[in-house]
């Protein structure tokens, strides 16, 4: 049964990795005393994962274990982290998923509490660089439904608010996967502190849209390039996701009520095609014509 096992459950360099990215996440203040969980993905069947009680600042190698996709443990001397079926969902619905962070960064933990959207249109790397954080419902952690939860979002995101619990975050690698984690909750501390200042300001919909230009220029995905009736920075484009009710804002005035990104560009080349074919609303063709004339006359001093 070993022999089917890869070669990356013994990898001391993933299980060193993994001990780096747990001291961030302990020296951040985003996992106190035995929080959170990270796993790696080393082959079709295979994950290294952090163990269950355990500090993420204090974590060493010979502390790693390996699980299969189902969850069972296959290598570690250590019993593996109670929530790692959340981690398996991402990585089974996901495929270009390798690494999972889950912790408890406080800012980002507060929207969880509270469960309150966070806003789009506020923060211009926000924007190309995360897009739309949903907010998944609540289950009990470590159960097959609370890794459930997140299976709906997952196709537009590579962050999650876990309502009432904390965040998750993933990518192709261990790094990019903790960047995400960190980015998410430095916005949200920004957007509390503003809250204090007064209150937070939505972009204009034309900055909005080259935002958004940049984002697909850069070669980033996001929901609103393909969800037709998602606005630009209210309307959830994860709304299919949510069983129970589409998060309402609480805390920060509502947002502006753009038409969405695919509707502007479906209306300007509708524009175009009615030009091409001579049917442009407007004034009367000899009458602008006229108007022009009559313009050019009058600058030069020719009495029509």
């Amino acid at each position: 049964m070993t022999s089917r096992w890869n070669g990356g459950i013994h990898d001391r360099r993933l299980k060193e990795q993994i001990c780096e990215i747990g001291r961030r996440i302990y020296n951040r203040g985003f996992a106190a005393a035995n929080d959170g969980n990270i796993s790696i993905r080393v082959g079709p069947n295979e994950v290294l994962c952090t163990p269950t009680m355990i500090c993420k600042g204090f974590m060493k190698p010979e502390d790693i274990c390996a699980v299969d996709m189902e969850g069972n443990q296959i290598a570690g001397t250590r019993k593996r982290t109670s929530e790692i079926l959340l981690h398996l969902e991402i990585m089974k619905h996901r495929p270009d998923v390798k690494a999972v962070v889950h912790c408890h960064p406080p800012h980002a933990t507060a929207f969880a509490v509270a469960k309150e959207p966070v806003p789009q249109c506020v923060l211009p790397e926000v924007e190309v660089f995360m897009g739309e954080v949903p907010l998944a419902p609540y289950e009990t952690p470590g159960t097959k439904k609370f890794a459930e939860t997140v299976v709906p979002f997952l196709k537009g995101t590579n962050t999650i608010i876990l309502s009432m619990h904390g965040t998750v975050s993933f990518a192709e690698d261990l790094e990019q996967a903790y960047w995400k984690t960190e980015i998410l909750d430095a916005y949200c501390r920004i957007l509390l502190l503003a809250k204090q200042l007064g209150r937070i300001h939505y972009f204009p919909e034309d900055k909005e849209r080259e935002l958004l230009d940049l984002k697909k220029r850069l070669g980033f995905d996001d929901p609103r390039f393909h969800v037709e009736d998602c606005d630009l920075c209210g309307n959830s484009a994860f709304r299919e996701g949510y069983k129970e009710r589409l998060p309402q804002t609480c805390a920060f005035p509502p947002p502006p009520n753009y038409p969405g990104y695919l509707q502007k560009r479906q209306d300007a080349a509708e524009g175009d095609r009615a030009a091409a074919a001579g049917t442009v609303s407007g004034p009367d063709v000899e009458e602008l014509v006229q108007l022009i004339t009559d313009q050019v006359m009058g600058a030069i001093g020719v009495d029509m």
